[in-house]
């Protein structure tokens, strides 16, 4: 084989390398994930609360980071006990189905009722959000998630176990399009440092067609 054939055959193959060898973020249905959420909350007044939080999510059997935000906001508690008010903005950058970085901007409004029924602690927020999306069009989406702690310490660790649901309904036509479960377990870690270990199944609609995740997460809250 002649220097010009070889040079063609090296071209082509480092072609078919960029297009198929390249890493595609449209994970399997069922993919495994990894999620890490960390989170420092501070008292403004008695009334009103700010949190700032950090997330990462990696893909692919948890091998691909493909999303992380960064969330800051403010919540006030001086209309009920049992209700908080809140709004945020959050800054989101995740990648596309060709493994580019996009950005969104999402502010948030939040309203959240709590109570406990029988010792059981309850709360239902609901979340209004605008997403301003880099490269798609932007819409409006609200959320609901349902959280119940059961009363209940397990080991010299105080692990408190909850479970929680969460709803996605987008306004533009799509409807109810992901859920989110959640089974997880939290407890103190220290005087202002609390941790948590969760499992997270969710079902997400596109192109009329429902995938699935199953997700392991950690959180750190670290209180001011």
């Amino acid at each position: 084989m002649g220097k010009s054939s070889r040079v063609k055959v090296r071209l082509v193959t480092a072609l078919f390398v960029c297009m198929f060898g390249s890493s595609s973020f449209g994970f399997d249905d069922g993919d495994f994930q990894f999620w890490s959420t960390a989170s420092a909350s501070f008292k403004v007044t008695d009334n009103w609360g700010g949190k700032f939080e950090e997330e990462f999510r990696f893909g692919d059997d948890a091998s691909q980071l493909y999303y992380q935000h960064s969330d800051l906001g403010f919540v006030y508690r001086g209309l009920a006990d049992w209700l908080d008010v809140g709004l945020n903005f959050r800054l989101v950058f995740e990648k596309n189905s060709a493994g580019q970085w996009k950005q969104e901007n999402r502010p948030h409004l939040n309203a959240t009722f709590k109570g406990k029924l029988n010792g059981v602690s309850v709360s239902n927020r609901s979340r209004f959000e605008y997403r301003d999306r880099e490269d798609k069009k932007d819409v409006w989406r609200y959320r609901n998630k349902l959280t119940v702690k059961l009363p209940i310490e397990l080991t010299e660790l105080k692990l408190k176990p909850y479970i929680a649901d969460e709803i996605f309904v987008d306004f533009e036509g799509a409807g109810v399009n992901r859920n989110r479960f959640y089974a997880g377990l939290s407890a103190p870690i220290s005087k202002r440092l609390d941790g948590g270990l969760y499992y997270l199944r969710q079902s997400s609609k596109s192109a009329g067609t429902w995938k699935d995740i199953n997700a392991l997460g950690i959180q750190l809250k670290i209180h001011f």
